[in-house]
């Protein structure tokens, strides 16, 4: 049965909470993620939080019940606890009514089958959570298998990250690894790798894509290096028919990835 907690200085609310925090969720292998939508989209995708926390108002909801009743059932804990205790937890004043802590899943390269989706996305030290969330979501929406962080990225397992990717962290592949490790990895097997660069790139709607396809997106500010740029089987643009030079990471890996689904709809 679920329990009630409402004090601050509980050890398990102080230790949920210092999952907010980079260190936090690298100490305890552990990240946060809330709302109702976004936990039950992760228990159709079998995974299951390790404590659900949720407000008394939520609890009558039957999608509360089966949350409920899947992280007991998984050996997980139930917690009663008020908006106070959430927004404390979410760092939201507004908080969502049901917050699941979620073991983090291990990253390793090695780990993604290739041969399970045709199309894979890249970025290359990216800097914004929401960036990443918001990739990891147009990643779902294009059935992409998942995406490969190159480099330093920020956390994709943040706060941040994760309410951007509305459940998409659930749904699609994550895997990290150093430029060098990627490359070796890529070659080893097949894969046409799709850069988003201005130089000696053609039009992003001209070119044929192969599959699988591995499209790859560059730093916010600075674009993709030009040795990574130039590593690549194939380069593309998105016109900029404005006083733009570039469009937001997320927006053109959306552009770019929806070209290539597309082009292959159309036979």
């Amino acid at each position: 049965m679920p329990r009630t907690i409402t004090a601050f200085s509980n050890p398990l609310i102080k230790r949920v909470r210092s999952l907010r925090e980079k260190k936090g969720r690298r100490l305890e292998r552990l990240f946060l993620a809330e709302g109702l939508r976004i936990l039950t989209e992760a228990r159709e995708m079998g995974r299951v939080p390790n404590w659900v926390f949720y407000a008394p108002e939520g609890a009558a909801h039957p999608l509360v019940d089966a949350l409920i009743a899947a992280v007991e059932g998984a050996g997980g804990e139930a917690i009663q606890t008020d908006r106070d205790i959430l927004s404390k937890l979410s760092g939201k004043d507004n908080p969502q009514a049901v917050l699941g802590v979620f073991d983090e899943p291990a990253t390793d390269l090695d780990l993604i089958d290739r041969g399970s989706a045709d199309l894979w996305i890249v970025a290359q030290a990216l800097r914004d959570p929401g960036n990443i969330g918001t990739i990891l979501r147009t990643g779902d929406a294009v059935g992409a298998g998942g995406l490969i962080l190159i480099d330093d990225c920020a956390d994709p397992f943040s706060v941040e990250a994760v309410r951007a990717s509305m459940g998409a962290i659930f749904t699609q592949k994550l895997a990290t690894a150093r430029w060098p490790d990627f490359l070796t990895w890529l070659r080893a097997g097949p894969g046409q790798l799709v850069a988003t660069a201005l130089d000696g790139a053609v039009d992003y709607q001209s070119p044929t894509y192969q599959t699988p396809s591995f499209l790859m997106v560059g730093n916010e500010s600075q674009g993709l290096p030009a040795d990574y740029a130039a590593a690549a089987d194939l380069r593309v643009k998105i016109p900029m028919l404005g006083k733009a030079d570039s469009l937001n990471a997320a927006v053109a890996t959306a552009v770019a990835a929806y070209e290539i689904r597309n082009q292959w709809r159309r036979g």
